[in-house]
């Protein structure tokens, strides 16, 4: 398991939200650049980048942006945020994207998406933005009718790589994962699983470590690394430790 480092992108600044509210953004660096080459410096084995402006409609804001954070790092990159077409699949895979998490898209074309991951081989996540377990869509301001259950159902046969699960209810709240919720997802799939969401500081990865299925890839760390309760070399050893 690993800790992926989180940039959401706003406006070409990297930012946090509580609860993924548009409104609530505040900057925590205005060089999202020099903030993903720490990231790679600190160890990080992977970037995991939220296009918000995407998310919420704003299509190709942050698009030079995620070329420099590209050409500044070696170190693969997850991207996601608004992808709902297949035309913003190969722009963020042309803008240097080495896997795409997909949400809404992932809900209302199923069809669509388990056949852009036969194409693009290991590269596709299914976003699981559960509150009160159901799946919400469209930046995460309105609710479908699919728990993560119907979503596995629907993927687990195909060729994507796994899933990115965020819990809504403690995102940006730093109020600890649910490690319920994370168990209870995991027994339902054998694909890949990438957890956030209300992580809180080292006590939750030494719970994490608890869990001993092996296909939890990893975790992310947004708010919990920008206001200092996680230092990310400590994480790191944490995570390794008796793995």
């Amino acid at each position: 398991m690993k800790i992926f480092p989180a940039i959401d992108l706003k406006e070409n600044k990297c930012v946090r939200l509580t609860r993924g509210k548009d409104t609530s953004s505040v900057v925590f660096n205005p060089n999202p650049v020099e903030q993903a080459k720490f990231f790679q410096d600190q160890g990080c084995s992977r970037l995991h980048l939220v296009d918000l402006d995407s998310a919420f409609g704003r299509k190709n804001v942050n698009d030079t942006t995620i070329q420099k954070i590209r050409s500044a790092i070696s170190i693969p990159i997850q991207i996601g945020g608004g992808i709902r077409s297949e035309e913003l699949v190969k722009n963020y895979i042309n803008l240097g994207a080495d896997y795409l998490i997909i949400g809404s898209f992932a809900i209302a074309n199923s069809d669509e998406v388990i056949r852009l991951a036969k194409v693009h081989d290991n590269k596709i996540y299914v976003a699981l933005d559960v509150l009160k377990n159901k799946i919400m869509i469209k930046g995460w301001v309105e609710e479908s009718s699919y728990t993560p259950q119907d979503i596995f159902s629907i993927y687990e046969a195909s060729e994507i790589r796994g899933y990115v699960l965020t819990d809504i209810e403690n995102d940006g709240m730093l109020t600890g994962l649910n490690h319920q919720i994370i168990s209870q997802n995991l027994s339902m799939t054998k694909k890949q699983l990438i957890v956030g969401g209300g992580l809180k500081n080292n006590e939750d990865l030494i719970k994490l470590k608890k869990i001993t299925k092996n296909h939890l890839e990893g975790v992310i760390t947004g708010k919990s690394y920008y206001v200092g309760n996680i230092n990310l070399i400590e994480a790191q050893q944490i995570l390794k430790e008796n793995a």
